[in-house]
């Protein structure tokens, strides 16, 4: 991998070797803009199969990152960690706070949280040692779990999206498919059966499956059979890429809203739905609740300040139809395109700003 000639293709900025022989930290930092901020992204720990491997992950990571924090508004840039182990075996207090000490050096271009492998407590001893992290102890000044915002945000996505596709935003009586009960989509089945929708769920984890039965009233099925179902929303809450060319053609939904990361496989398949006139609600702006919130800590916690701002999912999904009908476009080229749009609408203010400021200074020599 040519490190330099990808950072220059996508226009990274920064990319930060961390190594502590003491506690055995390999960790990548990898910033790639930050034109609205400073970079916010979690820290992932995972057994990479190389040190390459490590490196596409962060990179890939980070610019996701750039893009969700600017579709959802956010004054924050895009950055991402990898550490290169087993969470099960190599986590230890000397390795985040070594890990605390490299953010702390960076001097706030870069704020962590918790990923996938790591947890509160992982980030509260990185807090030990620097305050760029966030997703810390309640007992710190924290948000604490994310997962019920995250929900509600989807909760909210979900509601605009429909409207899109039905004329109304109301789920009553709406038959929602939700793959995956976890934290996360549990969360999101509360609000829906709240509001009086009929929900079809599956997991792998049975005894998730059953608490949704027993206490929202839904109908189970087997994991391979939810993608064929006959319903009006298909909320995928579980692994990514389950949109692909063997699930497309038994989709019956009109409306594609859920919190899985990822959720096209590739690209054309959002083409693909967005050709037979699914709604489809991207997934990093749908899903932007988690981060949203943790950035509200930035400002010291509100967390009724925090919901406010997650409500403006709705509105960031009304966004992003409205530029895929300007533009004549699938719904996930167009969530690019608004977060595309407002960098470089701050990017050229910023560019404006300096010429003024030069054109000031040469005045007075």
């Amino acid at each position: 991998m040519e490190i330099f000639k990808y950072m220059e293709q996508y226009d990274y900025e920064q990319l930060v070797f961390c190594q502590d022989k003491q506690s055995g930290l390999k960790a990548i930092i990898a910033i790639h803009d930050t034109t609205l901020g400073p970079a916010l992204g979690g820290t992932r720990m995972w057994t990479y199969e190389s040190e390459e491997a490590a490196i596409e992950d962060a990179l890939r990571l980070a610019k996701g990152m750039t893009y969700k924090n600017a579709a959802a508004g956010l004054n924050l840039g895009g950055g991402k960690t990898v550490i290169i182990g087993d969470p099960k075996k190599h986590k230890s207090e000397e390795l985040f706070r070594a890990f605390g000490r490299y953010i702390q050096g960076l001097n706030g271009r870069y704020i962590t949280a918790e990923d996938v492998g790591t947890t509160v407590e992982d980030m509260d001893l990185i807090y030990q040692e620097t305050d760029y992290v966030t997703g810390i102890s309640p007992a710190f000044g924290s948000s604490g779990n994310p997962s019920p915002v995250t929900a509600f945000g989807v909760y909210q996505g979900m509601k605009a999206a429909a409207k899109a596709a039905f004329g109304s935003d109301s789920l009553e009586g709406k038959v929602i498919a939700v793959q995956g009960v976890g934290n996360v989509a549990y969360n999101l089945c509360r609000h829906l059966h709240e509001e009086g929708a009929q929900l079809i769920v599956t997991d792998i984890n049975k005894e998730s499956v059953k608490r949704a039965v027993e206490e929202f009233g839904a109908k189970a099925v087997e994991p391979d059979e939810i993608y064929g179902v006959e319903c009006d929303i298909y909320a995928p809450c579980a692994l990514g890429a389950t949109i692909n060319d063997q699930t497309i053609p038994q989709i019956k939904a009109k409306v594609i809203a859920g919190a899985a990361n990822n959720q096209l496989k590739e690209s054309r398949h959002g083409d693909m739905i967005h050709e037979m006139g699914i709604v489809y609600a991207p997934d990093y702006v749908i899903n932007a609740g988690g981060v949203i919130n943790v950035a509200d800590e930035l400002y010291g916690y509100n967390r009724e300040r925090a919901l406010k701002k997650v409500e403006g999912i709705y509105q960031n999904i009304e966004r992003v139809i409205e530029i895929a009908n300007r533009d004549n476009i699938a719904t996930y080229a167009a969530a690019d395109r608004l977060a595309e749009e407002r960098i470089e609408r701050m990017r050229n203010s910023r560019s404006q700003f300096l010429q003024n400021e030069h054109h000031i200074l040469s005045r007075r020599r």
